[in-house]
């Protein structure tokens, strides 16, 4: 079974060694990668969960708060094809409706847009390159957030 939990601010190295794996960015896009890594502040600042099976991370998202955006999401080549991408993103509505947000922009890896679009992301505008950790275009995406059914609770303040 595969569960979705926060991230712990120890799994920085783990989470760093899943994105550094991934085959989605070998060739042209490894720039954006190069010398990019998680710490433990990052897992600890922003909403960050991670999907667990048996002990070992499968795939992870951050959601910074202010902007609303998905900042990572990445699934373990092996486990790519399950759905799991697609659960990691309800999640992440989740999360984003238990906070009173509204909409999470998304800055989109190319091959990604099409799964993002899949899962309801609106296209807003194509980001020009921005070298030289990134020499191509990305797609920008919106994403609404549906409000959270049946939830009684306030949202949490920011930075909670």
């Amino acid at each position: 079974m595969t569960d979705i939990r926060p991230a712990d601010p120890g799994q920085a190295d783990e989470l760093t060694e899943l994105m550094h794996a991934s085959s989605a960015y070998r060739g042209e896009y490894a720039s954006i990668l190069h010398e990019f890594r998680l710490t433990a502040a990052d897992l600890s600042t922003e909403p960050t969960f991670v999907a667990m099976r048996a002990e070992r991370p499968l795939g992870f998202y951050r959601l910074i708060l202010d902007p609303p955006e998905l900042d990572l999401l990445f699934v373990a080549d092996h486990a790519q094809g399950l759905g799991l991408g697609a659960r990691l993103l309800r999640h992440m509505l989740a999360e984003a409706a238990r906070r009173g947000l509204t909409a999470v922009r998304i800055v989109s890896h190319p091959p990604a847009a099409e799964f993002y679009r899949r899962q309801g992301a609106r296209q807003v505008r194509i980001l020009p390159p921005s070298p030289p950790r990134v020499t191509w275009s990305r797609p920008e995406f919106t994403l609404p957030v549906p409000p959270a059914a049946g939830c009684t609770r306030p949202p949490a303040p920011p930075g909670s």
